[in-house]
């Protein structure tokens, strides 16, 4: 069977720089079935899932929907909901907490702040507290927005559960649909894709000591395209996996070039050219659609360490 993520791996589709972009991520437990657009065709109540929608625009702040892997049964009667908080910015990284029993009380939450950094607005109206468990592995299984999410990615959340690996959800969606099952990993927030247990066994592993893995990874979804393809270039070049090392800085020009300026919390700068491409052939960028296009692509062209000098100039 001819899938969107098949037709992707067969052209071995570039995957750097194509995570969503989100400084801040905000999760809410919802059990039962999802729809397409989850926050307002799910259970949870539509009116309070686009009011959410409404106030996250334009802050940096994405919101979706997480469940426990496995059945989806929901007996619509209040229950106990674990609710999440990530700021994914390098230098103010961090993974908050929360139980609640009513989600209407979201909507007390200060968004424009957290999608700055600030999470005092979440710990006052939900009694927040600092996550000190496992990074969270959230795995794509919407299956009503590609049916690749729910053919790779639950089964993937299943055997990750079964096998005992702390901190799994299903996610809503985390968009690239072709690069399923695809992941995002908080508190640090990089996305990855094509992934099986064994490669996300290591990148948890390699999290919870502050370090990234490479193999795999869409980018940091704290930067936009761009700067997502550049930074991963950098940590090739350097050899460096600190997940709080490397800072985008600048990003310069407009598409199809850019170039981005990384630096690193020891001092040291780098210019990177990163070109927007265009995959080809063109071809359906999901299952669910019949339209057919040439997703962009990011490609390095060139990466230059600078002189403290240059650095200081630029």
């Amino acid at each position: 069977m001819s899938t969107c993520s098949t037709v992707s791996r067969d052209l071995d589709e570039p995957i750097a720089g194509t995570a969503a972009t989100a400084r801040t991520w905000l999760l809410l437990e919802q059990p039962g079935p999802w729809g397409a657009h989850a926050l307002t065709s799910s259970h949870l109540d539509p009116v309070l899932g686009r009011a959410l929608e409404r106030a996250a625009k334009g802050t940096g702040v994405r919101v979706a929907l997480i469940r426990r892997p496995g059945r989806h049964a929901d007996c619509h009667t209040p229950s106990a909901r674990r609710v999440y908080v990530s700021h994914t910015a390098p230098g103010n990284v961090w993974l908050r907490s929360a139980t609640i029993h009513d989600p209407r009380r979201l909507l007390d939450l200060d968004l424009a702040a957290l999608g700055t950094g600030d999470h005092r607005s979440f710990d006052a109206a939900l009694d927040g507290r600092a996550h000190t468990g496992a990074p969270l592995a959230l795995v794509c299984t919407n299956g009503k927005r590609d049916r690749c999410c729910a053919l790779l990615g639950r089964p993937l959340a299943a055997e990750l559960s079964a096998s005992g690996v702390e901190g799994v959800w299903e996610v809503t969606h985390l968009g690239g649909h072709r690069f399923s099952p695809t992941m995002l990993v908080l508190p640090y927030g990089y996305a990855y894709g094509r992934v099986g247990a064994p490669a996300v066994k290591e990148i948890l592993h390699s999290a919870q000591d502050g370090r990234i893995v490479l193999e795999g990874c869409r980018g940091s979804s704290a930067w936009e395209r761009p700067g997502q393809a550049a930074e991963l270039a950098v940590r090739a070049a350097a050899d460096e996996y600190g997940a709080d090392a490397l800072i985008v800085v600048r990003t310069e020009g407009a598409a199809p070039r850019w170039e981005v300026t990384v630096a690193h919390v020891d001092g040291r700068h780098w210019r990177v050219v990163v070109a927007q491409g265009a995959s080809l052939p063109p071809r359906a960028e999901s299952c669910g659609t019949s339209v057919l296009g040439s997703p962009a692509r990011m490609d390095v062209t060139a990466v230059r360490e600078l002189t403290p000098s240059s650095a200081l100039a630029s």
